[in-house]
């Protein structure tokens, strides 16, 4: 059983929130959107930014008050009515997903999935074979092949209360080695190819030959290597594609990019490098003042104690007139999202990869030099995801940003956050992304909706558990950086505790589940017909280009299908209902 309670909002980041939680899979994914403007109106609710919040305290707020009102607004869901459930399908569908996912429970069929496929095309040919997957494995988790080909799934999980999130799934099928050689080479800038060694760079930001195939360890993400310029500009035209044909089937639809698509990664690890130390001399200067061990947005610098010492470091600029100049109400101190609005002004790209150096005591460059192409591509990187932004919001479709590596992450949110600003003032349409088995996922998002409140736009995002964990784990345990994951599965499980305190009810369209299309039907479609928002995450693309997903999908759900025998049983139990009461050849009515 599924119940939601109605509980005050989220008291520490003060702001007004709206969690939409997606459900992908076995992943909590919750899409956030936040109406944080000083007073605003929403569903019929007036509410002030910053206000106190009653039924909340500490650190995960608790609730204290309102049991029995909470009680009366209990939703309750079955599952186990199998009729409900799979009414969206007919029994062929029922019998295709049995023999799927058993045969995905197989180890010597996903380990060799690919040979088995490349063997079955040879002896069946193109065409039969391409029948064959849309019979069976191309069938129960691509849409179809392009966007008139998914229109009438689309339509037909509208008609029963499930929407959906595009994603247009062709990935590369690419040796080991070719995606070592792109990812070396576009990782890498012309100035440290010249200088091995001599730039300040931290071992975390720098690229490594063992690890630059991104794919490895990863069986829930998209990964993409750059090559060139003009292949960032078919992503980009892909994404848009994607974000016309969301908009062209439903009118609440989703569409989901990736920021390596768009760009050369290069510009990705410099600038996660710089605002990673900038934040982390902040908590630096925290601790000269006495300050260390608070919260992130609980630490605050005294300016004229700044000032002093950022002279002492040689930096030349009026930091205690810069940040009263921008504060009509300024008290003398300043916390970290004041502090990252020290980079928000520089006009040249380059000039954002300055770090400041304690031991040097002085500012300096990340590297030694840019080149004119370096700088044109981080340019055209900013450009390409701007014009997504602006399609979104004339296709009224919502457009996520995936989270991606920690390596590159601090970038990419950036990056969203900047969209944001400029995209989510009258209603919120990019969204970011964030990790929850991240140690730093709490402060993160409390310091990212703190934000949208003081500048009054709508702080939109899904918490996703993340996608790389094992890969990070090896990662910063070979090259020698501290694990930036949690260290169980509880500790994740309190990042979700401390950030999905908000008790609200379906008909309020603030709580979205979702999962992949083609998995835990039995749970979609229950939801969906109950009265809760919920969305399917929707491939599509040609079979023989999608391959690799699907190899992916076989790998991933060998685990899961192992211990899924309940969702096995409920398919079966469904199949044999139908047969019973003469319903084999049941057709879906929509």
């Amino acid at each position: 059983m599924f119940y939601v309670k109605t509980v005050p909002a989220l008291k520490r980041a003060r702001a007004d929130i709206h969690f939409k939680r997606l459900v992908l899979n076995r992943a909590v994914r919750c899409t956030v959107t936040s109406s944080s403007t000083a007073q605003t109106e929403h569903d019929g609710v007036r509410s002030r930014g910053g206000s106190e919040c009653p039924g909340l305290s500490g650190r995960g707020g608790r609730r204290r008050e309102g049991t029995a009102a909470a009680a009366a607004n209990e939703i309750s869901v079955d599952f186990e009515q199998t009729r409900e459930a799979y009414k969206s399908k007919d029994s062929l569908e029922l019998l295709r997903s049995l023999v799927v996912f058993k045969l995905c429970s197989y180890d010597f069929l996903v380990d060799k999935n690919k040979e088995v496929m490349d063997l079955a095309k040879k002896i069946l040919g193109q065409k039969t074979f391409d029948q064959f997957m849309k019979m069976t494995f191309y069938g129960q988790f691509v849409a179809g092949e392009d966007h008139n080909d998914i229109k009438p799934l689309i339509q037909k999980n509208h008609s029963y209360g499930v929407g959906s999130v595009l994603d247009y799934s062709v990935e590369e099928d690419i040796s080991q080695e070719e995606a070592e050689r792109k990812e070396m080479d576009s990782c890498v800038s012309a100035a440290e190819k010249e200088n091995i060694g001599k730039d300040h760079r931290e071992r975390k930001y720098q690229a490594h030959k063992q690890f630059s195939d991104r794919r490895g360890g990863v069986t829930g993400a998209r990964t993409y290597f750059y090559a060139d310029e003009a292949k960032c500009d078919q992503h980009m035209e892909t994404f848009i594609k994607c974000i016309k044909a969301s908009g062209g089937s439903s009118m609440d639809g989703f569409s989901a990019i990736k920021m390596t698509a768009l760009g050369r990664p290069q510009f990705l690890l410099q600038f996660s490098e710089v605002l990673v130390k900038w934040r982390r001399f902040f908590t630096f200067l925290a601790s000269q003042q006495g300050k260390d061990g608070l919260e992130a947005l609980e630490q605050r610098l005294e300016l004229t104690q700044l000032q002093e010492f950022m002279t002492k470091l040689g930096a030349n600029g009026d930091f205690y007139g810069w940040f009263t100049g921008r504060k009509e109400d300024s008290t003398g101190c300043i916390d970290m999202l004041d502090w990252n609005s020290l980079i928000d002004d520089r006009t040249k790209i380059s000039d954002l990869l300055v770090v400041p150096n304690v031991e040097l005591g002085k500012l300096e460059p990340l590297l030694g030099k840019f080149t004119v192409e370096e700088e044109q591509q981080m340019k055209r990187m900013l450009q390409r995801v701007d014009v997504l932004a602006k399609h979104a919001l004339e296709s009224g479709v919502r457009l996520m940003v995936d989270a991606e590596q920690t390596y590159f992450q601090p970038a990419i949110s950036r990056l969203t956050l900047e969209m944001q600003r400029t995209y989510n003032g009258e209603k919120p349409v990019i969204f970011n992304t964030y990790q929850c088995y991240l140690k730093e996922a709490y402060d993160n998002v409390t310091m990212d909706v703190e934000l949208s409140r003081r500048e009054g736009w709508h702080f939109a995002a899904k918490l996703v558990r993340g996608a790389y964990m094992y890969q990070e784990r090896e990662r910063a345990k070979e090259i020698g950086y501290e694990d930036p994951i949690n260290p169980d599965y509880e500790s994740t499980n309190r990042m979700y505790h401390r950030m999905n305190e908000l008790g609200l009810i379906p008909t309020e369209n603030k709580v979205y589940f979702g999962q992949l299309l083609g998995m835990c039907d039995q749970i979609s479609f229950p939801l969906g017909q109950a009265g809760f928002p919920v969305y399917k995450y929707v491939p599509y693309g040609p079979v023989n280009e999608v391959m690799p997903y699907l190899s992916r999908r076989a790998q991933e759900n060998r685990g899961f299908m192992k211990g899924a025998q309940k969702e096995r049983e409920l398919l079966w139990k469904e199949l044999k209902r139908r047969l019973a009461s003469g319903e084999l050849l049941y057709k879906p009515v929509y």
